[in-house]
C-alpha cells in the first residue's frame, strides 16, 4: 500500500511517494485503479505478480492511513506480514531506499495510524528518502521536489516499485537485501 494525501494540491509533493509508487506498478502491469468507498481506498488488482497482488492508495489523508490498511487487509485476511506499506522518510538521504519488516513509526504519522489501528508495528515498509531541510518539517514533506531532486526521485520511485514487486514474489529478507544497500555511484558523476 502506498500512502499519500489525496487531492490535486498534495499529487506531486513529498509526502505522496508511496502513491507514485503504487501509480508506478499500475502503469508497468496495465491495471487502473479504481475508488472503493467500502476501504476509503483507491485500489487496483496485478493477478499476474506473485499470487496476485493488490495495490492500494488510502484515500483518508495520511494522518488516518490506518483505517484503510486495517480494512484492507482484514476483508482479504492478509497476514500483517504482507502488507507491505511505502512512505516517505524524512530521516533518509533523497532517494534512498530502506526496507525493514518491522518497527517503529519513526515519527512518521501514517505508520502511526497504521500500527495503532493493527495493534502492532509487525509489518513490512518501504521508506523512500525525502531528505530533511531547515525549517518545519511539514512545510518540508508537503513541498514538492525541486527540478534538480525530481530526476533523483524519479529513479527512486522506479526502484521502490522494483523492490515491491520482488516482495510479491520473494521473502522480505531477499528484498532487503538487494535494496537496502547504497546504489552504485556513476563514475561520471562522481
Amino acid at each position: 500500500m502506498g500512502l499519500g494525501n489525496p487531492g490535486e494540491e498534495y499529487s506531486d509533493t513529498r509526502h505522496n511517494l508511496g502513491f507514485k509508487v503504487a501509480e508506478e506498478m499500475a502503469r508497468r502491469h496495465g491495471v487502473t485503479f479504481r475508488s472503493s468507498s467500502k476501504w476509503k481506498a483507491r485500489t487496483a488488482k496485478v493477478p499476474d505478480l506473485g499470487d496476485g497482488l493488490l495495490l492500494a492508495q488510502p484515500m483518508t489523508f495520511m494522518n488516518l492511513s490506518g483505517w484503510a490498511v486495517r480494512d484492507i487487509a482484514a476483508f482479504h485476511k492478509l497476514p500483517v506480514s504482507d502488507v507491505l506499506i511505502v512512505v516517505d522518510d524524512a530521516d533518509l538521504p533523497l532517494g534512498r531506499l530502506r526496507i525493514r519488516a518491522k518497527g517503529s513509526a519513526g515519527g512518521h504519522n501514517g505508520l502511526k495510524s497504521i500500527i495503532h489501528e493493527l495493534g502492532t508495528d509487525a509489518f513490512p515498509r518501504l521508506r523512500i528518502g525525502v531528505g530533511r531541510q531547515a525549517g518545519a518539517l511539514k512545510s518540508h514533506v508537503l513541498g514538492r521536489f525541486s527540478d534538480e531532486e525530481q530526476s533523483e526521485i524519479d529513479a527512486s520511485v522506479k526502484r521502490a516499485a522494483d523492490a515491491a514487486e520482488l516482495f510479491a514474489t520473494e521473502d522480505i529478507v531477499t528484498v532487503m537485501n538487494r535494496f537496502n544497500p547504497a546504489p552504485p555511484v556513476n563514475d561520471d558523476q562522481a
